[in-house]
């Protein structure tokens, strides 16, 4: 059974339409329109065996709590921070416009979107006047129009949100380059928000610990990878991380000391089905995609027969 957000409630059609098309038995995926508490009804039926739920650290310990009631497991992957290292060495054309668009695409609102970016100071400031005009150039409004680049934030409460990240980082210091706003397209129509650049972030600030979930993001000069390693860390999220370099050696190194379910390397904000997709700290439990994803909806039996 899938029941997907009341913000997007056609999408569990979509799924199992897909998996009829496919020719899946006629009822293997149902998708179900339904309140949050019915859900939570359904998860304590016997014949529920599994539960997979994706969305904020609320709604997560709200779920862990109902599965709790019965000795059956669940996958949580929850909100995200993910942060990104630019090192000295790293392809900044390349990177910039990996990073942008890891921070930017769907407004932002991916839980696996890179919401802050420390940069080697030695190329600190090439690195912000390559992305500044990358992120003024998004172009919000109608996302069915095909020159639309940035859509519309999906909670009402989003736009106030950032603007007070915003606005608590600019007076502790940080310099915003571009966007900070709420926004509507030319008609006046819709709930944006301005693609945000926000630079000299530091750890004092909102913006580089807690979600953001939108398009923005806040950069911070950093002298060492160790520095920066320790910096990704300091957050209760931990989703994905990536390291921008040359040096695969680099990647290899800090990897193991990032506390995050995902490590990339040149690349951020990708899904590959035969990786674990797993979060630590408030990012969630649990693992989805490769063979391991399948652990929640098998089950283990073992034959000891003697002959």
């Amino acid at each position: 059974m899938i029941k997907h957000s009341p913000r997007t409630p056609l999408m569990a059609n979509v799924f199992q339409k897909a998996f009829e098309e496919e020719g899946a038995p006629k009822g293997l995926v149902s998708g179900i329109f339904t309140s949050h508490e019915v859900i939570h009804s359904a998860i304590l039926n016997p014949h529920v065996g599994f539960v997979a739920f994706t969305g904020s650290i609320l709604g997560g310990h709200e779920i862990y709590k109902t599965v709790s009631k019965r000795f059956i497991d669940c996958t949580l992957e929850l909100g995200g921070k993910d942060p990104a290292y630019v090192a000295a060495d790293a392809d900044l054309p390349y990177t910039v416009d990996c990073l942008i668009d890891g921070a930017i695409y769907n407004a932002g609102q991916s839980c696996c979107a890179i919401e802050r970016i420390y940069v080697h100071r030695s190329v600190y400031s090439e690195f912000l006047n390559l992305a500044l005009p990358l992120v003024k150039a998004y172009n919000l409004g109608d996302p069915l129009h095909s020159s639309t680049t940035l859509g519309p934030m999906a909670q009402p409460d989003a736009p106030k949100f950032l603007s007070e990240q915003i606005t608590d980082a600019v007076q502790k210091g940080a310099r915003l380059l571009c966007g900070g706003k709420p926004s509507t397209d030319r008609s006046g129509k819709g709930r944006f928000f301005e693609a945000s650049l926000i630079a000299d972030c530091n750890h004092n600030m909102a913006l580089m610990k807690e979600e953001s979930f939108g398009p923005v993001v806040g950069v911070m000069p950093v002298d060492s990878e160790k520095e920066a390693v320790g910096l990704m860390n300091d957050s209760r999220y931990g989703l994905t991380a990536a390291v921008f370099s040359k040096d695969v050696g680099l990647a290899e190194k800090m990897a193991p000391s990032l506390k995050a379910g995902t490590i990339f390397m040149n690349r951020c904000d990708f899904l590959d089905p035969e990786l674990p997709w797993t979060g630590q700290k408030d990012s969630g439990k649990g693992v989805s995609l490769s063979n391991h994803g399948f652990r929640g909806v098998t089950r283990l039996k073992g034959y000891n027969f003697k002959i």
